[in-house]
């Protein structure tokens, strides 16, 4: 009944905060009023202290908001010096997700790449300037996953092995020429799916695969996230992270990890960051800085749009991936089969990592290496990305002018090594650096990954 309470307590608030910035908003008004009838009034001694009412205002009805899910709002990008229109229209329709095409109105040949956003609590549109960077010279699809309370019951359930189905459908839906690239969370199915189809040697496999950020094994970098899920068992998470979708939503009855815990867990990470933002927020309303305050309010928006995630995905996720540790252990079993990386043959792997990221730590997701044995020394490639932290990876200015260039330096590297060529790049590229961690002396395969060392 938490998710009911839940409901119930937040509409409560809701409309307190409206009454606050209802009475705010009417002093500032008065005040104002009686500016007009002063016998100054070219001197506004009072506009700080209006001012302040409407900064209180604008905060009271921040917390009384609804944060839905946001647009991508890319309508266009910029190919050269050409402004190029961008129509997004889903190209595969199913339950749990929609495969987006952000088509470009353009004449190109490009790298096609299926962008596989995390299922973790926030919506795909996290990864807005990960599209937004690389969409002049690639061809993009993302996987957008839907809110799991939105998802009507008798559309099944949804556990970590329909993730993995859903990713090779995508895949095979988009051909042989494309590269697959995975954010976060979705780094261990988006591999096991690969590796599945490489056991099964299908034609589709993808040219490239890009991992970034991703808990492949969180025993080579522990976080406070494997860290809490170490010290919990199984039964703490199903019994107080999964609730019932209340009968109000069109997936009442649904079993989920609500969308406002995942948010208090987000916020509880890093507290002292979320109360100066909006400390700050503050101060740039009430000093009439709006360039400043909408900055922080864009942010905002999107960080508080949460979805419910599937309560089977998540404790399967959690026990699998977290605490059982199965792909990095060499158990990982999808629908009866065990997942052998190893069998990856011609799908070069890059990983990227961000130095300061304190949610999947370096290692974690170079790991990834000493599990693909079956690739060549050079089939493989690592970059890590100083200062930047885990949103830093995907997102920003060191995104953009350093880990995006080197992206599509690699999948361009990797098309070509199967003699697929496309048209020149619209913006600068950076080659990926080889891992050159392997040894000679193991038939120039990886290591295991407790032993791999950067050199």
């Amino acid at each position: 009944m938490l998710y009911h309470a839940h409901d119930f307590a937040e509409q409560g608030l809701k409309a307190y905060f409206n009454l606050m910035a209802g009475v705010d908003r009417l002093w500032s008004a008065s005040l104002g009023m009686a500016q007009a009838f002063s016998p100054f009034p070219d001197i506004d001694v009072m506009k700080p202290v209006r001012d302040t009412l409407d900064a209180s205002a604008a905060m009271m009805e921040r917390a009384a908001k609804s944060y839905t899910k946001p647009a991508f709002n890319l309508s266009e990008t910029k190919i050269g010096k050409e402004s190029v229109k961008v129509i997004e229209e889903i190209v595969s329709d199913k339950s749990y997700c929609a495969l987006r095409h952000f088509k470009r109105d353009a004449d190109r040949k490009d790298p096609k790449i299926l962008l596989v956003a995390p299922m973790s609590g926030h919506y795909a549109t996290l990864l807005r300037g990960t599209v937004e960077a690389l969409l002049p010279g690639h061809d993009v699809y993302i996987t957008d996953w839907k809110n799991a309370r939105d998802i009507p019951i008798d559309k099944g359930d949804f556990g970590l092995d329909d993730y993995i189905k859903y990713v090779q459908d995508f895949i095979r839906e988009l051909g042989p020429d494309v590269h697959v690239m995975a954010v976060c969370q979705p780094t261990v199915p988006v591999m096991a799916a690969v590796s599945l189809m490489a056991q099964d040697k299908e034609p589709m496999q993808p040219l490239s695969m890009t991992l970034m950020g991703g808990p492949i094994d969180t025993a080579a970098a522990p976080t406070d996230v494997s860290e809490l899920a170490e010290d919990h068992s199984i039964d703490w998470f199903k019994n107080f992270m999964v609730h019932e979708v209340p009968p109000w939503y069109a997936g009442a009855g649904q079993k989920v990890y609500p969308g406002f815990l995942q948010l208090m867990a987000f916020v509880s990470m890093n507290p002292e960051r979320h109360v100066k933002a909006h400390l700050d927020l503050f101060n740039h309303l009430a000093e009439g800085d709006v360039a400043s305050a909408d900055k922080i309010m864009d942010f905002y928006d999107e960080y508080f749009a949460v979805c419910d995630l599937p309560g089977r995905f998540y404790i399967e996720t959690v026990k699998k991936i977290f605490q059982d540790r199965d792909l990095a252990r060499g158990q990982f079993i999808f629908e009866g089969r065990k997942v052998t990386p190893s069998a990856i043959k011609n799908t070069p792997l890059f990983t990227v990592e961000g130095s300061e990221d304190d949610i999947a730590a370096p290692g974690q997701t170079l790991a990834a290496h000493g599990l693909c044995r079956g690739l060549k020394a050079d089939q493989h490639y690592h970059y890590l990305q100083e200062g930047a932290g885990h949103y830093g990876i995907f997102n920003g200015s060191k995104w953009r002018n350093e880990i995006a260039p080197r992206i599509a330096g690699f999948v361009r590297q990797a098309a070509a090594r199967q003699g697929i060529f496309y048209d020149a790049a619209p913006d600068p590229v950076k080659a990926p650096e080889r891992w050159i961690g392997w040894s000679k002396a193991n038939d120039n395969r990886l290591p295991p990954p407790s032993s791999l060392s950067a050199s």
